[in-house]
């Protein structure tokens, strides 16, 4: 090839570039331009919602999962040899079981759906989420009995109510408690009562406490603070105390809030760290965004019931505020807070952004913080949620049951599962609450961006 041959393709490159300019530039000319078009209203490519979501909007999701945890959850006594159903709670029988669904009837996780059902019932006035609550408590009450007196019988065989029946952590009763509490309280007609004395009686007697009574594990370490504890325990505690009346309970909950906060709450970045080791010189400190779910729904749990002119209410009022504005400043720009909160190269996780939307729509509901500086956040929080629950009905994105560690890549890489039963109440608990701000105060799109005006 000569010179010239070559001077000649790049001369005709040159060209064709400058018409395929050329064109672009008429074809933007043709869309609008500074001087014609309103370019601050062009649509961004957002990643998730940015409208102005409707209580129904809401609903409809909401209701997916609905249907599909009432099928994937049957409350149903089975024989697991045969498979047959056991209609005579009268004798035990050796191979008796909970029929097997996609998730446990008796976990902490499912004691956060039962009161999120709850929760959505009394919000949207739909029956069908009462409904999933009440018959599995109507079915709990019924074969707890059976369950007791198949210890007896056959001592050697792990009873499928073990759980329930012979709590051996908070996990195992504080949110299963917190639950029944608040079905009863609602004129549940269940057989609840003495499987809440049983729970309260393992929380408040027979839980592992430092000196100062403070709930602890002696897991990872001797004398460690999981945060998760505050959830697992204290609304449950409080709970007792609106239900009896008794004063003990609001001024135990209360400082257990206290004692955790004091050890564990970041003054300075305005979240919690996730663990917390008696004798440790240095923590280091991981602020996992579930745990400070955990603690934040504590406080709002606590607020509900705890009474107006009790001592301890200005401190937990002031701590909800302080942990809402830290958790602002993390949020990201989809709308979903990070694995590790303060990290945010951390994954995007679903049930930590579900509790935080619904804790701030709840607070916003309540009157504690202002709804104009804060709906906006719970809503794109929401918004995003809502794009994690599939046509199913199953939420993706969920962190998978989590211990406590002192180094980043536990965080970095735990998985995420639709079967981390962990997502499916907080996603509820987000919808009512988000439902009923919706309703009160309809969200308004103002110069692009959303707002909720007075």
């Amino acid at each position: 090839m000569t010179h010239y041959s070559i001077k000649y393709i790049s001369s005709g490159l040159f060209l064709s570039i400058v018409c395929m300019s050329t064109i672009l530039h008429a074809q933007q000319a043709a869309k609008g331009t500074d001087t014609n078009t309103p370019l601050h209203a062009l649509q961004p490519d957002y990643k998730i919602p940015y409208v102005k979501t409707t209580p129904e909007d809401v609903k409809q999701v909401t209701d997916r999962i609905l249907l599909y945890l009432d099928e994937a959850t049957p409350a149903q006594l089975v024989n697991s040899k045969t498979g047959a159903a056991i209609t005579d709670l009268k004798k035990p029988v050796r191979d008796a079981v909970v029929k097997q669904g996609d998730f446990r009837l008796t976990s902490y996780e499912w004691g956060v759906t039962y009161g999120a059902m709850l929760l959505a019932a009394d919000v949207t006035g739909d029956k069908r989420y009462a409904d999933y609550t009440v018959n599995r408590f109507k079915f709990m009450g019924q074969v707890a009995p059976y369950f007791r007196s198949f210890g007896k019988a056959f001592p050697e065989e792990k009873n499928p109510l073990r759980q329930t029946l012979e709590p051996h952590a908070l996990d195992d009763a504080g949110a299963m408690c917190t639950a029944m509490i608040k079905a009863l309280r609602a004129g549940v007609d269940a057989d609840l009562r003495p499987l809440v004395d049983n729970f309260i009686d393992y929380i408040m007697t027979k839980e592992y406490r430092l000196k100062d009574g403070t709930l602890a594990r002696n897991r990872p370490l001797p004398n460690t603070l999981w945060l998760d504890d505050l959830y697992m325990g204290v609304p449950a505690i409080a709970q007792m105390g609106k239900l009896t009346g008794e004063k003990k309970y609001y001024d135990e909950a209360v400082k257990q809030i206290q004692q955790f906060s004091q050890r564990m709450f970041n003054k300075e970045k305005k979240v919690y760290m996730h663990g917390w080791v008696e004798g440790m010189d240095v923590h280091p400190q991981f602020h996992w965004a579930r745990a400070n779910g955990w603690a934040l729904m504590t406080k709002v749990e606590v607020l509900d019931v705890l009474p107006e002119d009790h001592p301890g209410r200005p401190m937990i009022l002031a701590l909800l505020k302080d942990h809402i504005q830290g958790l602002a400043q993390q949020q990201s720009g989809d709308g979903f807070w990070h694995q590790l909160l303060d990290r945010h190269d951390s994954y995007l996780e679903t049930s930590a952004t579900a509790i935080y939307a619904h804790c701030i729509a709840h607070a916003i509901n309540k009157g504690w913080i202002n709804r104009e500086a804060y709906a906006p956040m719970a809503l794109l929080a929401w918004n995003a949620v809502s794009t994690k629950v599939n046509a199913k009905g199953q939420v993706e994105g969920t962190c998978v049951g989590t211990g406590m560690a002192f180094d980043p890549a536990f965080y970095y890489y735990r998985p995420i599962n639709v079967y981390a039963a962990h997502g499916y109440g907080p996603v509820l608990l987000a919808g009512a609450s988000i439902y009923k701000l919706l309703k009160e105060h309809p969200a308004d799109i103002n110069d692009s961006a959303l707002m909720f005006p007075k």
